[in-house]
């Protein structure tokens, strides 16, 4: 080979490299998903949802930030809104006035207490253009899990066996489940639910009204309490958990079409995680507690109160420009289908 030839064979080497594109490794996406609390029984169906988004796409993400270190529970929709972090847990009760429909979902004795059924009633609820419209609208944000809460009882330090006993007992229940206890005489106050040991151990409140069993097993309102209600069964807070609309929109496309079987996984999840913390805190509860029972004839009482509520709720939001007949039309229905 002539050195012509060579250094004529050494440049076009040189070239063809220079002209391969530089293709930039692939972005990871994340979310950084904001919630309160430990890991526990509830929060199972997110971290499943976690383990098959990640498994399906390795370039995906979802950092679950616990005890509230990215924001307050009590701001997570204005840390949604303002794209804070693409996702957060978002309890109804925590945020008075801002998702006034949403809160159809916790009217008192409205939805099924079966878990399974709880569960799939809540989903069909949550996907109501009103809902979806007010999330969207007011907090850029979308329903993207379900997280239902079992029924509630009563823990603390005062004992619970008939409507009689609520008079003067401060009590911690939220928004429209409280209104019933007030008129009975109960005294409702919001309190966070991380917050349940310290109110209880200092006497800020005598009874604490939290999802049976999981709750006040993961709280330990138990170590702190003598009594613990069976049989009020009342309903509670709605909880979903949320996304940005950002955030969901970015989100890669196979993960966009795999959500029916996320949701499925979460549910599945959540529902056997609930299960097995009554397996575990039930016993516990026996051993240290007295376990009151509140009798179906005191409950009924109080259901029998449950419908002034929802005529209050609804005539008071149709005032203020909402569309609260339709949305408790259609929630009541979803309840007598499946049923």
């Amino acid at each position: 080979m002539t050195l012509r030839t060579f250094l004529k064979t050494f440049i076009l080497a040189i070239l063809a490299v220079s002209l391969v594109p530089i293709v930039a490794p692939a972005k990871k996406t994340k979310w950084n998903f904001s919630i309160q609390g430990q890991r526990r029984a509830f929060t199972e169906g997110l971290e499943t949802a976690k383990v098959v988004m990640e498994k399906a796409d390795p370039d995906f993400e979802l950092n679950i930030v616990y005890g509230n270190a990215l924001s307050p529970a009590k701001q997570n929709l204005d840390g949604l809104k303002i794209g804070a972090f693409e996702a957060a847990f978002m309890f109804a009760g925590y945020h008075p006035g801002k998702v006034p429909m949403t809160y159809v979902l916790e009217l008192p004795f409205l939805l099924p207490t079966d878990h399974a059924t709880k569960n799939k009633v809540e989903t069909i609820i949550k996907e109501h253009p009103i809902i979806v419209k007010e999330l969207r609208q007011r907090w850029n944000a979308r329903f993207f899990l379900n997280a239902f809460l079992p029924t509630y009882e009563l823990m603390g330090n005062t004992r619970i066996s008939k409507v009689s006993d609520f008079k003067g007992v401060k009590t911690r229940l939220s928004g429209p489940n409280a209104a019933i206890l007030q008129m009975f005489g109960a005294i409702p106050t919001m309190v966070p639910a991380p917050e349940a040991y310290e109110a209880v151990d200092r006497g800020m409140i005598d009874v604490f009204g939290l999802p049976y069993t999981y709750a006040l097993g993961a709280y330990r309102v138990y170590e702190v309490s003598k009594y613990t209600t069976e049989g009020l069964a009342m309903g509670g807070g709605s909880v979903m958990m949320l996304s940005t609309v950002d955030a969901w929109d970015a989100l890669p496309q196979k993960l966009k079409d795999m959500l029916p079987e996320i949701r499925k996984q979460n549910d599945d999840a959540l529902i056997a995680a609930y299960a097995k913390a009554d397996l575990k805190w039930r016993p516990i509860f026996d051993k240290r507690l007295e376990i009151v029972p509140f009798p179906k004839s005191e409950r009924d009482k109080l259901v029998a109160k449950a419908q002034p509520v929802w005529d209050k709720w609804e005539r008071e939001n149709n005032a203020k420009g909402f569309p609260a007949t339709e949305i408790l039309n259609y929630a009541k229905k979803v309840v007598r289908d499946n049923m």
